[in-house]
């Protein structure tokens, strides 16, 4: 039976593992997404990563920390950008629907009462606006 502070020894061992292969999986793949380093290099940092990986990635983040960080932040905002328009896209397009299917559908809301004789209208309206 382990003791009250081996337990502890133990939870503090794995985080800390599992913070290394985070720190580490992140330098990997800032290393293969840098253009700027030509594939001799790419390999240099992964050799010493396999034989010296807690002096490599010390290292590395000091010599290299603050690249990798513009990298991950022009990563996070094309695929910010991107995301935005397909969203716009999307919308643009009313999702799919023509605007003779949405006509048909702000009809059957208004016979079933749920919108008003204006507000078909203005489904209307703006359903041909969208075609144009």
């Amino acid at each position: 039976m382990y003791s009250f502070w081996e337990v502890i020894w133990l939870f503090f061992w794995g985080f800390a593992f599992v913070a290394y292969l985070t720190v580490l999986f992140s330098i990997v793949s800032d290393i293969f997404r840098d253009r700027t380093l030509n594939g001799g290099l790419k390999a240099v940092w992964i050799i010493f990563l396999v034989f010296l990986p807690f002096i490599t990635a010390l290292v590395y983040m000091i010599a290299r920390g603050t690249g990798m960080a513009e990298r991950t932040q022009q990563r996070v905002e094309r695929n910010h950008a991107s995301a935005e328009e397909y969203i716009r896209s999307v919308a643009a397009s009313g999702g799919g629907a023509s605007p003779s299917e949405e006509i048909v559908k702000a009809k059957s809301l208004l016979e079933s009462g749920t919108i008003t004789e204006a507000e078909f209208a203005q489904l209307k309206s703006r359903a041909l606006a969208h075609s144009a």
